[in-house]
């Protein structure tokens, strides 16, 4: 299995659509623009406002099921793509309909071709070579990324959320480790995930016992980090990319790799690699500009260099 292989075309200038997706990304480079219907049958839209760009899966009917190989590699090509695009400075991850990400396609798994069916090793293979990239992929992403969660973040859907930087739930959001009432496990990384944002004892309950986390508990577990009205959702998560956009992007990229190393090194390395970060910032126009700036008392113009 190739998942995510391909390199969707992404569009330069306003309102232009440069080519045809290969993965099924409908992309837009477009001021205040909104996905055309034309191309809503596709599993993933992504319309860029500015320097934001918001992500949604778009199978409603499923409850976006991220497992299913065309929106998995939708999804993959897209934060591939992100990455190189110097133009991103923030991204937003949101599904369309109901529900944020029922995770695991249900009905797939029971078909005579589902996971039951095949052997051990090819199950394996099946991880590793699909879905297992998602985490990796985020993970290597220096775009900060905001999941705003507008429904249910079932199993893999609630460890997609903990893959983005910043969460955001609706009041209707729910999340569930869910795993265990398949009689599976966290396949996906969720078991390194979860701890680390929610803490070990929070995590092992609610990976024991798959019970659903009301967004409220969300909050108070510190899974997210505000609740907010449904139809305040996309205008609180937007304001927020806007706040992080408008920061030097050589900045926050640095910042965020250092998060995601301090997660798995000592104190005197992450120490060693922010000395040398740091030399970097301070040779970029966007520190000089800053700096002039505030002696100035004027607001900065970043251009990302």
């Amino acid at each position: 299995m190739n998942l995510g292989r391909g390199e969707p075309p992404v569009a330069q200038d306003c309102g232009a659509l440069q080519g045809a997706p290969q993965t099924g990304v409908m992309l837009a480079a477009m001021s205040g623009a909104k996905a055309t219907t034309a191309q809503d049958d596709l599993p993933l839209l992504r319309v860029q406002q500015d320097s934001v760009v918001t992500l949604t899966l778009n199978r409603p009917a499923l409850r976006n099921p991220v497992t299913d190989p065309d929106m998995l590699a939708a999804l993959l090509d897209a934060i591939e793509a992100i990455g190189r695009d110097r133009s991103v400075r923030c991204v937003i991850l949101t599904g369309a309909g109901q529900s944020f990400c029922s995770g695991g396609n249900i009905r797939a798994m029971a078909g005579p071709e589902g996971r039951a069916a095949s052997p051990a090793h090819v199950n394996r293979d099946w991880y590793g070579d699909g879905i297992q990239r998602l985490p990796l992929a985020f993970s290597e992403l220096e775009v900060p990324v905001i999941a705003a969660v507008n429904g249910a973040a079932m199993g893999v859907g609630c460890d997609l959320a903990c893959m983005c930087d910043m969460r955001i739930a609706s009041t209707a959001a729910i999340f569930a480790e869910s795993f265990v009432k398949m009689g599976l496990v966290p396949g996906d990384g969720g078991s390194w995930l979860l701890p680390r944002i929610v803490g070990q004892a929070r995590a092992r309950e609610m990976i024991f016992t798959g019970d659903p986390l009301s967004a409220q508990e969300a909050l108070a577990a510190g899974l997210v980090s505000r609740v907010v009205a449904p139809e305040d959702l996309m205008p609180t998560a937007q304001a927020l990319a806007a706040r992080v956009a408008a920061n030097p992007p050589i900045a926050v990229r640095m910042a965020k790799r250092l998060l995601r190393e301090s997660e798995r090194s000592d104190l005197a390395t992450v120490l060693q690699l922010s000395a040398g970060m740091q030399c970097v910032a301070h040779a970029t126009e966007d520190h000089l500009e800053a700096v002039q700036a505030f002696l100035e008392k004027r607001p900065a113009r970043f251009v990302g260099r």
